[in-house]
C-alpha cells in the first residue's frame, strides 16, 4: 500500500466537471482527516474543503492516514466558517445522524447519491457537509444545508467515525456510475461449456458407468443418471471444468482395465475394507 507524504502518493485527478465538494466541518483530528480523504479517493471524489480545523491546518499526520490518496490533501481549501464554504455552490446537503426540528428533504444515501449526480449533471455546484467527530452537525450547521441525508443503520448502534461517514457516500455516489454487473461468475481464461459439450461428456460419463458396473442396478438406473445429469446441469459448467472431468473419466478407465470389473458379488472398490 502507498501512504505517507514522502512518496507523492496515487495519480489522482478531479473528474472532469463538477463533482460533490466534501465539507469537513470542525474536525478534531488530522488523521480522521487523511482516512476521509481516502475514503474519497475510493468513491471518485476529489474536492475536499475543511471548516475550522480544531488542530490548524496543513496537518502532517493526516498524510499518512491518507494511504497515498495525497493530492487531495493537498488540493485542499480550509474556510473560517461553512457560510465561506459553501458561497460559491447551488445546493448543500449535511449529513445528520439525528432528528432535527426542521422541515426538509430528507435522503438516505444512496437517494442523495442519485441527486448529486442529477444536480452535478445539470453543472450546478453542491457540496456535502460531515459534522465534527465527537456529536455531528448542530443546528446553526444544518441551518446552511438544503437537503439532508440519513443512513438507515441498526438503531441500537448508529456510531459511524468520519471517515466511514465519508466513504458510504462516496460509495453510493460511485456506484451511480459503476458498470461491473452485481452478479458475475468469474471465470479466468475459461468459458461456459456448451450443452453440446455437456452432453459428450455424460454420454462418455454414464458409457464408463455402465462398463464399471456402477449402474448394473437396472431398476436404479434411470434415476441414479437423471440424478448426475442434474448434477452437472446444474449451473455453468465451464469447458476447462469438462476437460478436467474428461480425464478423471480416461484415468478412471484404465484402473478398470487393469484391475478388472468387479463381479456382481464382490463388494465395489470405494466399499473395500483395509488389510489388517
Amino acid at each position: 500500500m502507498t501512504g505517507g507524504r514522502g512518496d507523492g502518493g496515487a495519480l489522482l485527478t478531479p473528474a472532469p466537471g463538477e463533482s460533490p465538494i466534501v465539507v469537513l466541518v470542525r474536525p478534531q483530528m488530522a488523521a480522521n482527516i487523511g482516512t476521509a480523504a481516502r475514503a474519497m479517493a475510493n468513491g471518485g471524489l476529489f474536492h475536499l474543503r475543511i471548516v475550522a480545523p480544531r488542530d490548524g491546518w496543513p496537518q502532517p499526520n493526516a498524510y499518512a492516514a491518507a494511504s497515498g490518496a495525497d493530492a487531495i490533501i493537498d488540493a485542499a481549501q480550509v474556510f473560517p466558517d461553512i457560510a465561506s464554504a459553501v458561497a460559491d455552490c447551488h445546493r448543500v446537503f449535511g449529513t445528520c445522524p439525528r432528528p432535527r426540528h426542521v422541515i426538509i428533504p430528507m435522503r438516505d444515501a444512496r437517494a442523495a447519491a442519485e441527486d448529486l449526480r442529477e444536480i452535478n449533471g445539470r453543472g450546478l455546484r453542491v457540496a456535502v457537509l460531515f459534522g465534527p467527530e465527537r456529536a455531528g452537525l448542530e443546528a446553526d450547521d444544518l441551518a446552511h444545508c438544503d437537503t439532508l441525508v440519513r443512513y438507515p443503520l441498526n438503531p441500537q448502534h448508529t456510531s459511524l467515525n468520519l471517515a466511514q461517514a465519508v466513504m458510504i457516500l462516496a460509495y453510493e455516489w460511485w456506484m451511480q456510475a459503476e458498470t461491473t454487473p452485481p452478479r458475475d461468475f468469474q471465470m479466468n481464461e475459461t468459458r461456459p461449456a456448451t450443452k453440446g459439450e455437456l452432453e459428450n461428456f455424460l454420454t462418455r460419463l454414464i458409457d464408463e458407468l455402465d462398463a464399471s458396473g456402477f449402474l448394473h442396478n437396472a431398476p436404479k438406473r434411470p434415476g441414479m443418471v437423471r440424478n448426475l445429469r442434474h448434477w452437472f446441469e446444474r449451473g455453468e459448467v465451464t469447458a476447462q471444468e469438462l476437460r478436467t472431468m474428461h480425464g478423471v473419466v480416461t484415468e478412471l478407465s484404465k484402473g478398470r482395465m487393469r484391475r478388472g470389473r468387479f463381479q456382481d458379488n464382490d463388494p465395489p472398490p470405494w466399499q473395500e475394507s483395509e488389510t489388517p
